[in-house]
C-alpha cells in the first residue's frame, strides 16, 4: 500500500504541476511561461518526486514506465496492475483539482491540456506523425530511465537525468501532440474534455506503452551476456 500511495501522490504531482502550468501559467498575460516553461514544469515534477518518493516506489508515475520496466526485467508482473491503477487514479485526482481551479474565474474549460492529433494537435500534425513522435519519445524516455537507474550507473543522479529527459521530450513534442508519453496523464485530461479527446485517447495509451515495452526489450539485450 505504501508503494501504491507513493505512485498515486507522485502521479498527482506530475499531472498537477505539468498540466497545471500549461493551463494556468503558459499564456498568462505579460508573464506567461510559454512552451519552455511548461516543459521544465513537467521535468521538475518528475525530478522532485524521484528524490522525494523514489525510494518508496521507484517513482514510475506512468503506466508506460511500469510496463517498460517489467519488459526490462526490473519489476514483477504482480506489481503492474496496482501501480497502473494508482497512477491513473492519481492523475484523475489532479485533474479534478485543476478543474476546480481553472473554472474558478469563469473561464471555459477549453482543451484542458488534453493530448490530440490531426485537428487537435497544437501544430495540426497528422496521425502518423503523432504516432512516431509518441513512440520515439517514450522509447528514449524508458532507455534513459533504465540506464540512469542501472546498478552500474553513477549513484544519486537518476532523478536529474530523468527529469531533464522529460523536459527535453516536452520541448520537442508539445507542438505535435501536446506531449503524452504517459497514458495516466492523457486519461486524466481526456475524461474532463470528453468528445474528441476520448475518441483519440486510444493512441496515447497504446503507443506510449508500445514504446516503453520495446525500450525494455532493447535494454534487456544490452544487459545480456
Amino acid at each position: 500500500m505504501k508503494k501504491n500511495l507513493a505512485e498515486f501522490i507522485g502521479t498527482f504531482w506530475l499531472v498537477f504541476g505539468g498540466c497545471g502550468s500549461a493551463l494556468l501559467a503558459a499564456g498568462f498575460p505579460d508573464v506567461g511561461i510559454g512552451l519552455v516553461g511548461v516543459s521544465f514544469a513537467f521535468g521538475l515534477t518528475v525530478l522532485t518526486i524521484v528524490y522525494a518518493l523514489g525510494h518508496v516506489s521507484g517513482a514510475h508515475l506512468n503506466p508506460a514506465v511500469t510496463i517498460g520496466l517489467w519488459f526490462g526485467g526490473r519489476i514483477s508482473v504482480k506489481e503492474i496492475a496496482p501501480y497502473v491503477i494508482s497512477q491513473i487514479l492519481g492523475g484523475i485526482a489532479a485533474a479534478c483539482v485543476l478543474y476546480v481551479i481553472v473554472t474558478g474565474n469563469g473561464s471555459p474549460l477549453g482543451d484542458f491540456a488534453a493530448n490530440g492529433y490531426g485537428d487537435h494537435s497544437p501544430g495540426k500534425y497528422n496521425l502518423i506523425a503523432c504516432i512516431v513522435t509518441e513512440f520515439v519519445m517514450t522509447f528514449m524516455f524508458l532507455l534513459i530511465i533504465l540506464g540512469s537507474t542501472d546498478e552500474k550507473a553513477p549513484k544519486g543522479f537518476a532523478g536529474l537525468s530523468i527529469g531533464l529527459a522529460l523536459t527535453l521530450i516536452h520541448l520537442v513534442s508539445i507542438p505535435v501532440t501536446n506531449t503524452s508519453v504517459n497514458p495516466a496523464r492523457s486519461i486524466s485530461q481526456a475524461i474532463f474534455v470528453g468528445d474528441w479527446a476520448m475518441s483519440q485517447l486510444w493512441m496515447f495509451i497504446v503507443i506510449p506503452i508500445a514504446g516503453g515495452a520495446v525500450a525494455g526489450i532493447v535494454y534487456r539485450y544490452f544487459k545480456s551476456e
